[in-house]
């Protein structure tokens, strides 16, 4: 019977030898990044329990109303219509991405992503505490103490944070003041929001109890882009080999060692558990936390701080900066035309949406005395926050008749109506029978426009 070979040394920073799950434990390194990404991170978070709860003219500052289709971005609301405007701004913060990227490298992984933020400054912090610190846990994963108490109870508190969460992302879609009357409620009086929110606190639950750092390793493209996005003169987190190298025990002290005293304090201390040592690598995630453990090390033994800084790989070898490169130049570029796309579309968008449409039936059809009558279904779109009345005339057609059941047409903030009008007109009025005509519709103050339609009739 064939054995499987073993690997030789750990293959991946979260594996063992053996394949088993390798848990990542590590131990917090105070320093300036530290303090620096600390205030970031919660800032962030307080920004995301209280964004759903803050209003701008009236409207939230964010809500993502899917059952409607309306998504509100700081007070302004945009409809499924928005096509346009919501890819440009799309596609402006996606190059905004890479324009990011390109100078600072993954900053965003570092300081600005809630799977960081949450993970390092709220869930790791309250794992230390309720476990005793990194070597307890480690000593509970050894033993296998899966179900130990201090570990039930962080899985409780876990669970507690997990609800919270599930709540306020909740709101992002549904809005407070609805989630206030669900969370009042019982669950069967909305099972698809209380379904949703479940499956979300559940979704985050396992997220930083069992995926944790996998997340950013396996799940998350952004680690796999940064070889297309990040060039040479990117600033990366990164270790000076001319500095550190050769390394050993009493660097600095022994002629021919570099300043690294291979205290292994950086990999200690890394989430994703990596050596920074190796090289620019897929898995860092710009956290600065092994700058901020070399820097304290350094200081111990005497030595400069910067040994693991920010800085590029051409600047570790020697090059001269450069801003103005390729990326540098061509991503700035889009940005501003797709950017500035959108701002002008938005400053220029007309306060409703109107479309003319064929009746239902037959194109046209005769009355008794020889007139023709047309059925033409206008669509109108209030885009206001407030409620409209649009008046509908047929302009500039004597002889001409517009009989409108509902005129004028009162349509209510972000709703869509579509009502039906009739045009009859003498059958001599056709040319080859059609005739360009124009309608008129108004709200009295901010719109007023005509649109043209082809009317079809008898070919005499």
């Amino acid at each position: 019977m064939s054995v499987a070979p073993t690997a030789q040394g750990r293959v991946l920073a979260t594996l063992n030898e053996d394949g088993s799950r390798r848990w990542i434990r590590p131990k917090p390194s105070s320093g300036k990044w530290l303090i620096r990404r600390r205030a970031v991170a919660y800032g962030l978070i307080v920004l995301f329990l209280l964004l759903p709860h803050l209003r701008w003219g009236g409207k939230p500052w964010m809500l993502l109303d899917l059952p409607h289709r309306e998504f509100t971005f700081f007070g302004t609301t945009f409809l499924p219509t928005d096509t346009l405007l919501l890819m440009l701004l799309f596609v402006s913060i996606l190059i905004g991405i890479f324009l990011l990227t390109a100078l600072f490298g993954r900053v965003w992984c570092g300081w600005g992503c809630p799977q960081t933020v949450w993970m390092e400054f709220l869930f790791r912090p309250l794992e230390r505490l309720i476990e005793g610190g990194p070597n307890e846990s480690r000593r509970l994963d050894r033993e296998r103490q899966h179900f130990a108490p201090r570990r039930l109870l962080k899985y409780a508190v876990y669970a507690v944070l997990a609800a919270i969460l599930g709540n306020t992302f909740l709101a992002y879609f549904v809005g407070t003041d609805q989630l206030r009357h669900w969370v009042t409620g019982s669950p069967l009086q909305h099972l698809t929001g209380f379904v949703v929110m479940a499956i979300t606190t559940v979704a985050v639950f396992l997220d930083f109890t069992w995926f944790r750092e996998q997340t950013c390793l396996v799940a998350c493209p952004y680690g796999r882009w940064q070889s297309a996005l990040l060039d040479r003169q990117s600033l990366i987190v990164a270790y000076d080999t001319g500095r550190g190298e050769p390394r050993g025990k009493g660097a600095g002290a022994r002629p021919g060692l570099g300043d690294c005293v291979d205290c292994k304090a950086c990999v200690n201390t890394c989430p994703t558990g990596i050596d920074i040592r190796d090289g620019l690598q897929m898995e860092c995630i710009h956290c600065t936390q092994c700058a901020d453990a070399c820097d304290d090390i350094m200081v111990k033994v005497g030595k400069a701080p910067g040994l693991i800084r920010y800085s590029s790989q051409d600047a570790l070898a020697g090059r001269p900066p450069r801003m103005l490169r390729v990326r540098t130049v061509l991503y700035p570029v889009a940005f501003t035309l797709f950017f500035g796309g959108f701002l002008l579309a938005l400053a220029t968008r007309s306060p409703a949406d109107v479309t003319l449409l064929s009746g239902l039936g037959a194109p046209f059809t005769r009355e008794n005395d020889g007139g023709v009558v047309n059925q033409v279904r206008i669509k109108i779109t209030n885009r206001t926050g407030e409620d409209r009345q649009y008046t509908i005339t047929y302009v500039d057609e004597p002889g001409a008749r517009l009989i409108a059941p509902e005129n004028p047409v009162r349509v209510a903030p972000g709703q869509t109506v579509t009502t039906t009008v009739f045009v009859v007109q003498p059958a001599d009025r056709f040319d080859d029978g059609e005739r360009h005509v124009r309608f008129r519709l108004t709200d009295g103050e901010r719109f007023t426009r005509e649109f043209p339609r082809r009317l079809l009739g008898p070919e005499e």
